[in-house]
């Protein structure tokens, strides 16, 4: 079951780890940040293969786990984006271009990436 949202332990060496929660950037797993699991308060990619969960589980997380969540992505998404000293309207306004253009820049990556 899920508990509460937490960004979860950086693996040093950057291996796979799927289920459980106790790793950020793992796959399938509950409560911590990563991809194809539940309850987690972002989605973060280490760049290994995803395991999903089923869409029930995931409908099955509690509200307040969700709102939790929610909270917490928000809060990390605000402090992200100080960091890099950009503003909310400037995100959005990069998200709309950039999502004009998506399809396009990744299918030149594929054929750069082939040529290489």
């Amino acid at each position: 079951d899920v508990s509460s949202p937490k960004h979860g332990k950086v693996d040093p060496n950057n291996m796979p780890h799927i289920g459980g929660n106790m790793w950020a950037g793992g796959t399938g797993g509950r409560d911590t940040a990563g991809l194809g699991g539940k309850g987690g308060p972002y989605r973060l990619d280490a760049g290994h293969r995803v395991y999903q969960i089923s869409q029930a589980e995931k409908d099955a997380v509690p509200e307040e786990v969700k709102r939790a969540a929610r909270e917490m992505s928000e809060k990390a998404f605000k402090q992200r984006l100080k960091e890099i000293q950009m503003s909310e309207y400037d995100a959005s306004t990069y998200e709309r271009f950039s999502g004009a253009v998506r399809r396009q820049v990744q299918s030149l990556r594929i054929i750069l990436d082939n040529l290489q």
